[in-house]
């Protein structure tokens, strides 16, 4: 016999009898939200709620309450208008009260002008373009906005525009910084070639502790010896001092050679960097003769003295005469200046970080990362641009060089030639 049963309701109708539908007591002026609606919609709408309630305030302040007469006000209420606000990177469009003043001309309301403020658009351009958008995926890399809420300042020419003026303030800002406060006993001196035609050179510093500056950048069509000037001759200008023994590590680049010279003259003391010569030498050499030579020569950097390397490396270059005199004379081509940090008493870490341009190759590394996305070239005016907008983004990430504890121990024996270099110019005036 079959037992009587109740009809149960069918599943969802079972579910819809336990759960209500949530409701959120809001509004939007743009019509209900959903149950389901997205967290970034509900705090949108009470955003905006919040925003229309301030400048309602403000109005009220000014204008006293609605509807009642004031015969002491200064303002009185003026309707709408069509307004933008600043939101997540694009403006909004939004009804704005107005106010206008008894005696003719209108107020703007003090909520409004806070709100309205187009700084954080500059700022969020920049961010997205740094982190790889492009001008025409930007508004695709927003946030999504209700429906209602009409969007703008998103096309790829207002967010170059943007970027422009944003970038171009940096540019102003970082090339007339003042060095004055800086102790700069190891300067960095690079070259590259960046945005098509053109060739930047950069200087980064290391002060005493181990910390890195980029002190400036200049555009040129090659390295030459009067664009390197020019950076240093800005650098001297915005504070850099002139009169210190200070080691400069450079590519071996002859036209960055003499303008250091011709600038700093017997301040300066330059460093080969070991890397780059490494690889003049082998470009002379066979492959199967290059990783013995390499290793012949890094046995000789090794040496204790400078005496010692340069006997080393002079006999290499003796042996390698008769078959490869190439590779002899790269050897021999700015050979003191390879042997520089021993004559200095650099070892350890230290030394590892300088004996090579690798930390100014890597900041030049991030610069070209950062306009990978650049397709056509305007000028140098552009790159230069580009390239500050770059090494200012490398310097928030900066870290001490390895070896910083060993700073000390170097600036003391640039502090001792200095004392050398202050008698010799006594005598001289003597």
């Amino acid at each position: 016999m079959k037992k009587n049963r109740t009809k149960r309701p069918a599943r969802k109708d079972r579910f819809a009898l336990r759960r209500p539908a949530p409701t959120t007591g809001f509004t939007p002026p743009w019509g209900p939200l959903s149950p389901r609606a997205r967290l970034l919609e509900v705090v949108l709408a009470h955003g905006f709620e919040g925003v229309m309630v301030m400048l309602e305030a403000d109005r009220a302040e000014l204008c006293g309450p609605n509807r009642c007469w004031q015969p002491e006000r200064k303002a009185y209420r003026y309707g709408h208008d069509e307004g933008r606000l600043v939101l997540g990177g694009r403006t909004v469009k939004v009804r704005r009260p107005r106010v206008r003043g008894i005696h003719g001309g209108e107020i703007e309301l003090p909520s409004w002008r806070h709100f309205a403020e187009e700084d954080p658009l500059h700022e969020r351009a920049i961010e997205q373009i740094l982190a790889g958008v492009s001008t025409r995926k930007y508004g695709r890399s927003l946030e999504a906005l209700p429906e209602k809420l009409e969007a703008g300042m998103t096309s790829s020419s207002s967010v170059s525009r943007r970027f422009i003026a944003a970038t171009q303030q940096r540019v102003e800002a970082f090339l007339s910084r003042p060095l004055d406060g800086l102790d700069l006993p190891v300067i960095l001196l690079d070259g590259t070639g960046f945005g098509g035609e053109h060739v930047l050179v950069t200087a980064l510093g290391i002060d005493s502790s181990g910390h890195k500056h980029v002190l400036g950048v200049i555009e040129g069509t090659t390295e030459s010896e009067e664009v390197c000037r020019s950076l240093l001759r800005n650098l001297i200008d915005r504070g850099l001092k002139v009169e210190r023994a200070r080691l400069f590590v450079i590519d071996g680049g002859k036209g960055l050679r003499k303008a250091i010279r011709e600038t700093f003259g017997a301040w300066a003391l330059v460093h080969r960097c070991h890397v780059h010569k490494l690889r003049n030498v082998a470009e002379h050499l066979p492959k199967h003769r290059r990783a013995w030579v390499r290793a012949a020569i890094r046995k000789a950097w090794a040496a204790a003295t400078v005496k010692e390397a340069r006997q080393k490396l002079t006999q290499l270059a003796a042996q390698l005469d008769h078959d490869h005199p190439g590779a002899a004379g790269s050897i021999r081509e700015g050979l003191e200046e390879t042997l520089t940090l021993i004559l200095l008493g650099v070892s350890g870490a230290l030394y590892r970080t300088l004996c090579s341009t690798n930390p100014i190759e890597n900041l030049i590394g991030s610069l070209k990362v950062v306009a990978r996305n650049v397709k056509r070239w305007r000028g140098g005016t552009m790159a230069v641009r580009w390239a500050v907008t770059g090494l200012v983004e490398a310097g928030k990430r900066f870290r001490r060089i390895r070896g910083h504890r060993e700073m000390l121990q170097l600036v003391s024996a640039l502090d001792a030639i200095s004392g050398a270099n202050e008698v010799d110019t006594k005598e001289k005036v003597a």
